[in-house]
């Protein structure tokens, strides 16, 4: 029996109030799936439910997006919604239907969220905590994608802590949503190789490219309930946390090793980026201090190399910068401050004969 049509109060996003009335009729027998998630990452994610649900043997429908409230970005501050609200506006999504609360645990949001009669949400880098009145909603759950294999690096930045402790292997996984953070059953999961040269930002839409493919092939089994028996209960004796990022958490010391390093550089690639301290030394010896962002770095295999340890010299393509344990950190582009970001042998030009050590 289909619901009678309903009528319900938005918070849409590009609304000066943040809220607007419209209306949303279901008058399809398709199954009603909420997406949740906010950075652009997630848009992957959506991409792929909202093409799923527009093919003519669709099992659901897209009756709504959430996402993080509008905030001010650029130099004017100026309010902007999420990248996925901005997506969805982008892909012609009804703006109505794009729910922004400040918290998932607002009584009218939920009442909204209830009145939508959602069988399943999927949520994917949606940045906002689930309280148990939410999680109640949907019959069929809620399932979230996570960029990593449960119970490793559970939290808010798991690409990243992973990219820093330099694993070989990770994943993505499909789980069931609990309260507690990242603990429910997986569902399915899904390995992957990493390499030494890869990004955060590039290793997250790898892994949200794979995850959106592993959600549309289970959600069958999803809305008819076998993939709640088979899911698999996490063991939580093995589990790791991957706390979110801080910016004051930046800066490079050069007294690690030079691979410590290296992986750091990859794993906070994007935000908050990696940043270092040198000193210019002038042709007539005064010094210059410099703050410069770090963009892209290699570990040298120059163990052996006979340069200075106390000065930064210049080999081939990179910047040689000596670190701990003998080890050599080739940085191959950064970033001086007041300017783009520019190749090592760019930099190294502009100094014209300007030594370059570390602070």
């Amino acid at each position: 029996m289909l619901p009678p049509p309903l009528t319900l109060r938005r918070f849409c996003c590009c609304c000066s109030a943040l809220e607007a009335a419209a209306a949303f009729t279901v008058t399809t027998t398709k199954r009603n799936l909420v997406f949740l998630g906010s950075p652009q990452v997630s848009a992957s994610v959506l991409d792929a439910l909202l093409d799923s649900s527009q093919a003519p043997n669709s099992i659901f429908q897209l009756a709504a997006i959430v996402t993080q409230p509008p905030s001010g970005r650029g130099r004017g501050r100026k309010l902007m919604p999420s990248p996925v609200a901005q997506h969805a506006i982008d892909r012609g999504f009804p703006q109505d239907r794009i729910l922004t609360p400040e918290r998932a645990g607002e009584e009218t949001f939920l009442s909204d969220l209830r009145a939508l009669n959602p069988e399943l949400c999927v949520t994917a880098a949606y940045g906002n905590i689930l309280p148990n009145k939410f999680l109640e909603i949907p019959p069929c759950g809620t399932v979230n994608i996570h960029p990593s294999l449960l119970p490793l690096y559970r939290g808010a930045a798991p690409v990243q802590r992973a990219l820093q402790d330099g694993i070989a292997e990770t994943g993505v996984s499909l789980a069931y949503t609990v309260r507690e953070l990242d603990s429910g059953p997986v569902i399915a999961y899904e390995r992957v190789v990493v390499d030494d040269i890869i990004k955060a930002p590039e290793l997250l839409a790898t892994l949200f490219n794979i995850g959106s493919t592993i959600l549309l092939r289970k959600l069958p089994s999803i809305f008819d309930g076998t993939a709640r028996l088979k899911a698999q209960p996490q063991d939580h004796t093995k589990a790791t946390m991957a706390p979110k990022l801080s910016n004051d958490e930046s800066w490079l010391s050069f007294d690690q090793e030079a691979k410590v390093i290296h992986n750091k550089v990859r794993a906070f690639a994007g935000w908050p980026g990696t940043r270092a301290k040198f000193q210019v030394i002038d042709m007539n010896g005064h010094p210059n201090d410099l703050e410069i962002k770090i963009i892209t770095t290699r570990v040298s295999d120059a163990s052996g190399s006979k340069e200075s340890r106390d000065e930064i010299t210049f080999v081939g393509s990179a910047l040689l910068v000596p670190c701990a344990g003998h080890s050599w950190l080739e940085i191959l582009e950064l970033q001086p401050p007041g300017k783009k970001a520019m190749s090592a042998r760019d930099f190294w030009n502009g100094l014209r004969g300007q030594k370059l050590k570390l602070l």
